[in-house]
């Protein structure tokens, strides 16, 4: 099975210095039918104004992953971690036991990320904040992995989870295969997902299939959101 997510259908908050696209409900946007998708928790689709940011706040028990698709993210926390994600880079946080951290756009340019939050198979483990970059060059036969639960990728969370991306020049066709429920984000161009013709911001949740054929139908970028399916369906 297989739903579509139109990027102007989701959900959206427009503070001026934060414009934020909910895949799921999140803060005050609330859709009973939009909770989660198994494990997945959260895909925030957000455009920070330059200078801007998240003031210092805290988490627990949650793994938060940022893939920057323009400009910068500059990071600090209580850890004593600080670091500067560039667009097309990735960086994870495992909050664990309790973590405080900023996140701030300190670029000339407005940032453009997607926040994932994935439940951790883990409660109270110490905190941890790690990132890398990945290489651009376009894929033709299967995408990179960018995350993992097992540490088999250059990042990794405590949860059997994978995020897998790739650049995709137009015509290129990948059948990527499934491991639990997944969720696709078409992050830049056109393309067909199992043939639904989709644009920049959709995304695709995807249940009890164990593949999906992505066809670029201009120079793209993709995301596929890998997680177990042990939360109820929403």
């Amino acid at each position: 099975m297989i739903v579509k997510h139109a990027y102007e259908d989701l959900g959206n908050a427009n503070h001026g210095w934060l414009n934020a696209h909910y895949h799921f409900s999140f803060s005050e946007y609330y859709d009973p039918s939009k909770l989660s998708h198994g494990e997945l928790l959260v895909i925030n689709d957000d455009i920070i104004a330059p200078q801007t940011g998240f003031a210092t706040h805290g988490h627990n028990d949650m793994e938060i992953i940022t893939y920057v698709r323009r400009g910068a993210i500059s990071h600090e926390d209580s850890q004593g971690n600080k670091g500067r994600t560039s667009a097309g880079n990735v960086q994870v946080m495992s909050a664990g036991s309790g973590i405080r951290h900023s996140e701030h756009n300190l670029e000339d340019e407005a940032t453009n990320l997607y926040q994932i939050w994935i439940a951790p198979n883990k409660q109270g483990v110490e905190p941890r904040w790690d990132l890398a970059e990945f290489p651009k060059e376009p894929v033709s036969d299967q995408l990179t992995l960018l995350v993992s639960g097992d540490q088999s990728a250059p990042l990794w969370i405590h949860q059997d989870a994978r995020i897998y991306a790739g650049n995709l020049n137009a015509g290129t066709e990948i059948k990527h295969q499934i491991k639990g429920k997944a969720y696709v984000l078409i992050s830049e161009g056109e393309m067909s997902v199992d043939g639904i013709a989709s644009k920049r911001g959709d995304g695709f949740a995807i249940a009890d299939q164990d593949s999906v054929v992505l066809n670029a139908q201009t120079d793209s970028e993709v995301l596929v959101i890998e997680v177990p399916g042990l939360r109820e369906a929403r």
